[in-house]
């Protein structure tokens, strides 16, 4: 993979790492395998990288924040989340493989912490969240190293002080637990001033890690019915869930009004 001064990929040049644009937001086409091999050659690389696991509401919110689409456009890694991105993909004639879901993504890298020794900090979420689900993660593997947690604020006033925090830990990954899209801009904020090879925006996985909200069922989770979960969960959530229908009804629109200028035969990266 080429990456360019600034450690994020090359749109243009990461031939390698093929994509689709759902709503003019871009997902990457890549593996759960892949996924973790891509940040283990970050950390290898050591430069600060950017990683935003992309589900239907972010794609929505991204069509009234252009900062926030930026951010997902211009990150190291623009992972498929939620399953209305997994189907949107393959409407669209461009599939995923497969979802590569944030809380699974934190307990994967959690395993191969333990396994070669990657230091991981937790920010976010409520006061003692994060220690907690960083507990929880030490406990299901062995010799995971964590070397910080706090919940911070995203307030600008305190992004000095909260850099300054985690750049004494030197840790090799940054989970950001503030919701999207205040956390995904936070890391697109500091990004460079952090240093942190692999920073990612976990949104609720702190939450369902520390056992703080239930996580849904394996079977739930494994025919992507998480959000219905969360709908029976957690009621209040049902605005944010209208975002849903409009998404796919969007995705049904675009696919029927537009002409896709691209080649029968498309090139490996979109």
């Amino acid at each position: 993979m080429l990456l360019d001064s600034c450690g994020r990929c090359s749109i243009q040049h990461a031939v390698d790492l093929p994509s689709v644009y759902i709503l003019g937001v871009r997902v990457d086409r890549v593996t759960f395998q892949q996924t973790l091999e891509l940040l283990e050659a970050f950390i290898a690389q050591g430069t600060p990288h950017q990683i935003v696991t992309v589900n239907p509401e972010f794609v929505m919110l991204a069509q009234r924040n252009l900062e926030f689409r930026k951010v997902i456009n211009q990150s190291a890694l623009a992972l498929p989340d939620g399953i209305g991105v997994w189907w949107a993909s393959r409407h669209l004639g461009y599939p995923v493989p497969e979802r590569v879901p944030g809380v699974d993504l934190v307990m994967r890298l959690a395993q191969l912490s333990a396994r070669k020794g990657y230091r991981m900090y937790f920010l976010g979420a409520m006061p003692g969240v994060a220690a907690r689900a960083a507990a929880v993660l030490q406990s299901r593997f062995p010799g995971a190293v964590v070397v910080g947690s706090y919940a911070g604020s995203p307030r600008i006033e305190e992004n000095a002080a909260i850099v300054q925090r985690i750049r004494a830990q030197n840790p090799d990954i940054l989970f950001v637990a503030f919701g999207a899209p205040t956390q995904d801009l936070w890391i697109a904020r500091n990004l460079e001033a952090l240093g942190v090879p692999v920073c990612v925006g976990v949104g609720g996985s702190f939450d369902y890690i520390a056992g703080v909200r239930p996580l849904a069922p394996q079977w739930m989770r494994r025919v992507g019915l998480e959000w219905f979960h969360r709908l029976i969960t957690q009621p209040w959530r049902w605005r944010r869930m209208l975002a849903l229908p409009v998404f796919v009804w969007r995705v049904l629109w675009s696919k029927s009004n537009w002409k896709d200028p691209r080649p029968a035969n498309p090139p490996s990266h979109l």
